[in-house]
């Protein structure tokens, strides 16, 4: 509270700037306002002080799929000072892989008046701007936030809309190279892809098709429901198009079932590569993009400044900035993969 207050005093001036108020009754009034003004400002901070923001967050996937993250996120903001039940409270959304559910969810939120929404992915990011253009929105990763109309520049987002971007379609031909370096003879490769994705996700198709068409590369786009009876089902699909290695799309539910996915790719013999190194810890094959672990502390960092009255326009959205590339020979020496040294050498581990 920048409240400038003024006392004037009427009546003789003096040169002498170090005389003290003779007038009992002067000085009286002067310390009842002063009294007034510093009660005032004590009483404003206190208020401030014991504030509880209440946060949201918004995400496709699950609780439990997404439970390393959060914890790696509450541990950063426990480290920038705010406590769960002390001085923040979360409100958890989660819509189980159900991406028509987003919208909903995120109206629940804005209804509920928090005072902030952390967006987990695209399609969160895209269902809470149009649910409120009010409340801060923190992206948690995302592939461009500019292409898909969430912000109006990275440098400048303009709007109530913020945070990082893990970069996921524009590392898609880097996984594909890796792909073609890592299984001999590759020729098709399955897309692994969200049943009813909502429209971000398209755009990174898009760039996906043309990146394995410069590869000479034929994509076979595999859609997959979340149950346990779909992921098989996807499976069985990619054995009967005769792909010869697997890819899945950066959708939040493929990261809630990352250990299903990694089973199934086991019993079909299937070489994968992942967009995150949580795929590897499940036992998959091979993983190259953006470290989520930094995205969320990052975050976090985000959602501080704007606790403390930053504004998300003036927050230049900021790109992954470390990345890993994670190889497990066991899982190859599984599915009878050889990996070439060639290969092995670029990784930042190799897990043997």
């Amino acid at each position: 509270m920048n409240t400038l207050f003024r006392i004037r005093f009427f009546g003789p001036q003096t040169d002498n700037r170090k005389s003290k108020i003779k007038n009992p009754k002067c000085a009286g009034i002067v310390a009842i306002v002063l009294t007034l003004v510093f009660g005032a400002t004590a009483a404003a901070t206190a208020q401030q002080i014991g504030k509880i923001f209440h946060i949201g967050f918004l995400d496709n996937g699950t609780a439990s799929g997404s439970a390393v993250l959060l914890d790696t996120f509450r541990q950063e903001m426990s480290k920038l000072g705010w406590i769960d039940g002390k001085n923040i409270a979360f409100e958890y959304r989660f819509a189980e892989g159900k991406s028509v559910r987003l919208p909903e969810l995120a109206a629940e939120l804005v209804r509920g008046k928090v005072d902030l929404i952390i967006v987990a992915g695209a399609g969160s990011a895209a269902a809470a701007k149009k649910a409120t253009t009010v409340i801060p929105l923190v992206i948690t990763s995302g592939g461009d936030p500019v292409e898909q109309g969430l912000v109006a520049s990275l440098a400048r987002p303009g709007g109530n809309v913020t945070g990082l971007s893990s970069l996921n379609p524009e590392l898609n031909t880097k996984r594909l190279e890796i792909l073609t370096d890592a299984v001999p003879k590759l020729a098709r490769i399955g897309l692994l892809w969200q049943e009813g994705r909502l429209a971000p996700g398209d755009l990174a198709l898009k760039d996906l098709r043309a990146a394995a068409l410069a590869l000479k590369l034929k994509l076979e786009k595999i859609e997959t429901q979340r149950d346990t009876k779909g992921l098989e089902t996807a499976f069985q699909t990619a054995k009967q198009k005769q792909v010869d290695a697997i890819m899945t799309s950066p959708a939040r539910v493929f990261f809630a079932e990352r250990k299903r996915l990694v089973e199934l790719a086991a019993k079909y013999r299937f070489p994968a590569i992942y967009v995150q190194k949580e795929f590897v810890d499940e036992g998959g094959l091979m993983s190259y993009g953006a470290d989520y672990n930094d995205l969320y502390r990052r975050a976090a960092v985000y959602v501080d400044k704007i606790l403390k009255g930053a504004k998300p326009a003036d927050l230049p959205v900021q790109q992954a900035t470390k990345f890993e590339f994670i190889i497990n020979l066991k899982a190859a020496k599984q599915i009878g993969l050889t990996i070439p040294v060639r290969v092995l050498e670029r990784a930042n581990q190799v897990i043997k």
